[in-house]
């Protein structure tokens, strides 16, 4: 969902609200550039135009919008904090607010966010769809216990999931290890929250789809009923999402799906056969310019060849310039550097002609 749909509250630019034309102009450039998906220019936008009108709300909402899609949360809550004190009534900004305390695991705070949007909107569906979502998560979450290991924290229900989640730590630690060493001794800042649910609950707190096994948003969510109490199972499910949270580290944007996915289909497990084995089958093959957003809005089936497709091109990069150039590639991308160019610095040709010899 675009970010500025989110909770079903629209973006809208009042007309005439700015004196000075320039400024309305980098406003105008500004939001366009977000709904684009540009939020570096974006924020560059908002920036410049904020030296001539630093308290006009809207503004600082721009930024605070472009500092949340740049995963830059501490901005984006100070810029959007700004906006409602200029302008209390500007509900946009309540909406992120509550998207990045949630993304930083305020859930408490999220959901008063989404209170008082609710009592503002009545009429809002969406939020208040959000808002009983969050209360269920919260409430979730206030009743889980929490295993507490050296990189990760792995939260739990109850005694069913507590030898599980014990298995969980273990399996995580060595997927730090292996997929770190690999990456060029790429690991992660500061611990990563791990949260196993019931499917029900995995289903209802990250809306999923129903092929999904797995997700990350800055915490690794599994569902942990069925195929993951399989030790196997496990393992290749926590070392892809925490291939995810690898990569959020490296680029907090810019990674097409296909390459993200690709890296966490690639190394999840010493074997990738089953990618050429899957590719093998009929099948209707999924252009790469289609697969550079999310996965979740194809079918089982598509999804599958969306996978395996991404795991074999991501395999053919790691092949050619190792785990570190991969790496490098990533910060690249998440630094702003175009894919072109910074496939052709990290992996020494252009990636047009490398995707011509992937088969």
């Amino acid at each position: 969902m675009p970010l500025l749909l989110l909770a079903g509250l629209a973006l809208s630019a009042p007309a005439g609200a700015q004196v000075d034309p320039r400024t309305a102009l980098l406003e105008r450039d500004g939001f366009e550039l977000l709904e684009a998906g540009q939020p570096r220019r974006a924020a560059e936008m908002f920036r410049e135009a904020l030296k001539s009108d630093p308290k006009n709300a809207r503004l600082h909402l721009g930024a605070g919008i472009a500092a949340y899609m740049e995963r830059r949360d501490v901005d984006a809550r100070d810029q959007l904090e700004r906006a409602l004190a200029l302008d209390a009534r500007l509900s946009e900004a309540r909406v992120v607010v509550g998207q990045v305390l949630r993304r930083q695991g305020d859930f408490a705070g999220a959901v008063r966010v989404y209170e008082t949007l609710v009592a503002e909107h009545p009429d809002e569906q969406a939020t208040a769809d959000t808002l009983g979502r969050w209360r269920r998560e919260l409430e979730l979450h206030e009743r889980m216990r929490l295993a507490v290991g050296e990189r990760f924290t792995v939260s739990f229900e109850g005694p069913a999931e507590e030898e599980l989640a014990s298995r969980a730590l273990e399996s995580l630690d060595r997927a730090y290890w292996r997929i770190g060493g690999l990456l060029g001794a790429t690991y992660p800042l500061s611990p990563i929250p791990v949260v196993l649910y019931t499917r029900e609950q995995f289903r209802d707190v990250t809306r999923s789809p129903a092929w999904a096994a797995g997700a990350y948003d800055g915490i690794i969510r599994v569902p942990v009923r069925g195929a993951l109490d399989q030790a196997d199972e496990l393992d290749r499910v926590l070392a892809h999402e925490f291939t995810h949270a690898l990569v959020r580290g490296l680029a907090a944007r810019g990674v097409p799906t296909w390459l993200n996915e690709g890296l966490a289909s690639a190394v999840e497990s010493d074997r990738t056969s089953w990618a050429d084995e899957r590719l093998q089958t009929p099948g209707i093959a999924i252009p790469l310019a289609d697969l550079t957003t999310s996965f979740g809005r194809l079918s089982s089936e598509q999804a599958e060849l969306a996978y395996a497709g991404s795991a074999i091109i991501v395999r053919r990069m790691l092949d050619e310039a190792g785990g570190y150039g991969v790496a490098q590639l990533l910060r690249d991308l998440g630094e702003g550097v175009e894919l072109n160019a910074a496939f052709l610095r990290r992996i020494q040709r252009p990636f047009a002609d490398f995707i011509a010899t992937v088969h």
